[in-house]
């Protein structure tokens, strides 16, 4: 397969994108050609100090202590846009009815495609997942912001709001095909907020269950809301909860590059223990009808028991996702995750030497170049799923690698330590900073970033209420998010150093502050 931009011949290579997914928040002048226009968001996020950020915001295993070879941010990003690229080429050169119904749904660019994973993972705060959850509940319970945090709504917020460039102080002023395809979960927490969603299965993915707290994942905060229905707008065949096409193969890019090269983390950090998963895949295996005669209660309360959790785990995707799960399928899955991850790469202990290296890229070739080629089109999806997904096979291999590295590496106890400890470093800066911001006499010293970020989010909740009177006290939101705002940029460092500070527990001023 030739793998150039620029595909003489190619199918539906000279198929347009419409002017209004071309539109930019403000008028500014451009070079010619949809290409360029494209070029330039990309170039516009990739210079961004956002994205730069990354390389020092934790993946899933902080680097300090574990070696560089250990993914962070930006790293990811990285893969997962070559992924994406790779996907979104791959499925122009198919062709044939699946190239007629993605033209149909407002068309599939590789630019568009290659800007949205470099910047899907922007908004993502300091250390990880552990970050994004904390930072939700402090946003909420210790600020009362009812929408929290979420990284994805951070990050469209950023692209829209926060980060700035020439021709746009607010914002980055992105075509809406770009700012559409980072919408991975397209509406607003509070528009799950009701009591009439529906069962956990007929909702989508990443909606979640918690009437009360609205959804879980979402793509935008009620501050950004009107800008993501307007972008939205723009794509009138695309149905109100899915996601653009360019924005379904950046997300399945990122759960291609998620389930794989984070296992090459473990792996290589000596996380991953042969015996202990080998023994967890093979028991299901081998005692799959006694497990499946398991009450759900005795399950839990068993979960050590080898072969307990990969129960669980399948009874939950079953659970879930009864649209594509197949007992069968999984079941294959969990044999080719046996083979091709415990017996091909587990089973001699990473060493750092040559031929370690070599396990681990031919154990990374084949997953990525399997995954990669099991890309399916749908004109009419399930609610939980895209109009590019896995295949039904691929899409259990992806849930199989997703449970080894939740069962034995996210619940580590020893893990759980330190991010209970990371998770203390934020409260302390939640609070100081909001502390700080509401003291009439010391406020004005607060670092001018911070400040400048407040003035401009009361000025945008005082525009919010004046179009939708709710009686909200827009000062006392401002300060609220941007507090949340100005923390979520830190890099995994500057949130220890400005934790220290505002602590009074750091005697290096000056190298600590510069930053901040």
């Amino acid at each position: 397969m030739h793998n150039s931009d620029s595909l003489p011949g190619a199918p539906g290579s000279d198929a347009a994108p419409s002017g209004a997914m071309l539109e930019r928040t403000t008028p500014e002048q451009l070079p010619d050609g949809v290409d360029s226009a494209f070029r330039v968001d990309l170039e516009r996020i990739r210079f961004s100090p956002y994205f730069s950020r990354l390389s020092a915001v934790t993946q899933v295993i902080p680097q300090a202590g574990s070696g560089t070879v250990v993914h962070n941010r930006l790293t990811h990003s990285l893969k997962v846009t070559a992924v994406a690229r790779s996907i979104a080429v791959s499925l122009r050169n198919r062709g044939g009815n699946d190239w007629d119904t993605i033209t149909e749904l407002g068309g599939c660019d590789h630019i568009v495609v290659q800007a949205a994973a470099s910047a899907h993972d922007l908004g993502h705060p300091p250390f990880g997942h552990l970050g994004e959850q904390a930072l939700d509940r402090l946003a909420r319970e210790r600020l009362g912001l009812a929408d929290g945090f979420e990284g994805n709504a951070q990050t469209f917020r950023i692209l829209t709001e926060i980060d700035n460039c020439h021709a746009s102080e607010r914002g980055l002023n992105l075509t809406a095909a770009v700012r559409a395809a980072v919408l991975k979960y397209p509406w607003a927490r509070e528009d799950w907020r009701r009591d009439d969603a529906g069962p956990a299965d007929q909702l989508p993915r990443g909606v979640g269950i918690d009437r009360a707290l609205g959804a879980a994942k979402f793509s935008a905060y009620t501050l950004d809301a009107a800008e993501l229905v307007d972008v939205k707008s723009r794509y009138p065949r695309i149905g109100k909860h899915q996601q653009t096409v360019e924005c379904s193969v950046m997300d399945v890019a990122d759960d291609i590059a998620y389930s794989v090269h984070d296992l090459d983390d473990f792996y290589r950090a000596g996380v991953l223990q042969y015996a202990t998963i080998a023994a967890e895949l093979e028991r299901w295996l081998a005692d799959r009808s006694n497990l499946a005669a398991l009450d759900d209660a005795t399950l839990e309360s068993s979960l050590r028991t080898p072969g307990h959790s990969l129960e669980r785990a399948w009874r939950r995707t079953a659970q879930k996702d009864g649209w594509i799960a197949d007992e069968g399928e999984f079941r294959d899955a969990v044999r080719r995750v046996q083979e091709g991850l415990v017996e091909s790469l587990l089973s001699i202990p990473f060493d750092g030497g040559i031929d370690a290296e070599r396990r681990v890229a031919a154990f990374t070739h084949y997953w990525i170049d399997r995954l990669k080629a099991s890309i399916a089109v749908d004109a009419n999806p399930d609610v939980r799923s895209g109009h590019v997904r896995l295949s039904r096979d691929a899409w259990h291999d992806v849930v199989v690698l997703k449970f080894v590295h939740t069962r034995f590496v996210l619940d580590r106890a020893d893990l759980t330590i330190y991010q209970r400890g990371q998770a203390r470093v934020l409260a302390s800066l939640v609070e100081g900073f909001h502390a700080w911001l509401a003291d009439p006499n010391d406020s004005p010293r607060a670092p001018r970033r911070l400040l400048d970020s407040v003035e401009a989010t009361i000025e945008s909740y005082a525009e919010l209420e004046h179009a939708d009177p709710r009686g909200a006290d827009v000062i006392r939101l401002g300060r609220a998010r941007a507090v949340i705002d100005y923390i979520a940029s830190f890099t995994d460092a500057q949130a220890m150093s400005a934790a220290a500070l505002i602590g009074g527990t750091s005697d290096r001023l000056w190298d600590d502050g510069r930053s901040l």
